[in-house]
């Protein structure tokens, strides 16, 4: 399987657990959701890492890398992006992370000198701009359903939504050295949740009110979180660093980006209101465009 489809697989898994994490999000708050996300996907990775041998891949030179690629990327990038879910849902929010991709891609011609050209560079603009459609002109004017409601300042909302895209940038440019060796990319995925597993333990030893819960959790929220944390971080994320062993961080980055547009049938679904007409059109481009940049 090509990186193309391993960023696209892992965009489908993003847009799945999107819509399983907006009932655990809002019922434990953005920081004990991570928390307790994180600590389920390390034990999920560490174990897969254990029986594959994927450990005995690591050296010391690749430990720190991950471990700030870890930090920023899922400690930072993903607290960020569940406050975002909270305040205005995750076809919304989704759209606002998806502006990973045109960070990705700036940090990846600078950095490592990455560029597209030919139907790979038609098929890059057609996605993104499909997707910027989607980000400006799909939303419904009346009748929304409780998702798309925006809760607090919207500014708030897109700051946070932002800075998980960024974040997300970041992390993925980090890791690409590294993807780039011999390293077992479970291994190295379970060294980035154990970061910030650790790091979200740390804030609430301090007992900062953030790291508070809103609510106890329970078995079935438990399960919802496990779930959530296995199809998005530990096969999803894996998958993009499978992907970035063999493709540019720009164009995974830009792939990965498609996952607003593939919550929309799934949206239409769930709240039985179906995405306007511009939704549809943003749609369509993206999915144009990445049969371009695949086939190319």
């Amino acid at each position: 399987m090509g990186f193309e489809w391993l960023a696209l697989a892992a965009a489908f898994l993003w847009a799945i657990s999107s819509l399983i994490s907006v009932t655990p999000a809002r019922h434990l708050g953005p920081f004990a959701y991570s928390r307790w996300r994180m600590g389920c996907v390390t034990l999920m990775l560490s174990a897969m890492a254990l029986f594959t041998g994927g450990w005995t891949s690591l050296e010391m030179s690749h430990l720190w890398p991950m471990v700030l690629s870890g930090f920023i990327g899922i400690f930072i990038g993903d607290t960020a992006l569940f406050a975002c879910f909270n305040r205005m849902g995750p076809r919304q929010a989704g759209l606002l992370f998806s502006c990973h991709a045109l960070f990705s891609a700036v940090l990846g011609y600078w950095i490592f000198s990455e560029t597209m050209a030919g139907w790979e560079l038609v098929g890059a603009v057609l996605v993104f701009s499909g997707v910027a459609i989607a980000i400006f002109f799909g939303r419904k004017k009346t009748g929304q359903h409780d998702w798309e409601t925006v809760k607090g300042s919207i500014w708030i909302a897109i700051g946070l939504g932002l800075t998980a895209a960024l974040c997300q940038a970041l992390g993925g440019v980090i890791a690409k050295p590294v993807m780039q060796t011999s390293v077992d990319p479970i291994a190295a995925s379970a060294v980035r949740m154990a970061t910030a597993f650790i790091a979200h333990c740390a804030l609430r030893m301090m007992r900062l009110p953030i790291a508070y819960p809103t609510r106890s959790i329970n078995p079935r929220i438990l399960g919802i979180v496990a779930l959530n944390g296995f199809l998005a971080m530990a096969v999803g994320m894996t998958l993009i660093l499978y992907a970035l062993q063999e493709g540019n961080v720009g164009m995974v980055a830009l792939l990965s980006s498609t996952t607003p547009i593939m919550i929309l049938p799934l949206l239409w679904l769930y709240t039985k209101q179906r995405p306007n007409r511009n939704a549809w059109i943003g749609a369509i481009l993206a999915v144009i465009g990445t049969c371009l940049i695949v086939s190319g």
